[in-house]
């Protein structure tokens, strides 16, 4: 994707997450996340919660691939506003839609939401640097 093909507005393709044991614990181990509730659900239970969920750093890591995977390697991620709501648990699917916020200079603002069951798991802004690729 170029910059000129970019318009304020523009939707980015729905992704379909499913949200798996192995996707939340293998998320915490990857970031060093060794809070008990991400990978013992006895743990996790025991905090009034109905399983193990994940956790704040895969979820970024998710957020940067679905924009990424949108805009391949000509915008690099500048910056990430992430703020969490409902809980990613174990047998649900978040589905992540977005679209563009803001474009300004080589800068293209990406406005991300990612839902459950629950609600709504996550939302982000993500700055993308077009720099000299415009």
């Amino acid at each position: 994707m170029r910059f000129n093909d970019i318009t304020l507005g523009q939707t980015l393709p729905e992704l379909a997450i499913p949200i798996t044991a192995s996707a939340i614990v293998a998320g915490a181990i990857a970031t060093n996340d060794f809070e008990n509730v991400h990978h013992d659900k006895a743990a996790a239970l025991a905090t009034g919660v109905p399983d193990i969920f994940m956790n704040i750093l895969t979820t970024n890591g998710l957020v940067q691939r679905y924009v990424s995977d949108w805009c391949g390697t000509a915008g690099r991620v500048a910056s990430v506003e992430i703020k969490l709501g409902a809980p990613n648990f174990v047998g649900d699917t978040m589905m992540m839609t977005g679209h563009v916020a803001k474009r300004e200079g080589s800068i293209v603002d990406v406005a991300v939401s990612g839902r459950n069951a629950i609600g709504e798991h996550v939302v982000a802004t993500v700055s993308l640097d077009f720099g000299s690729t415009k």
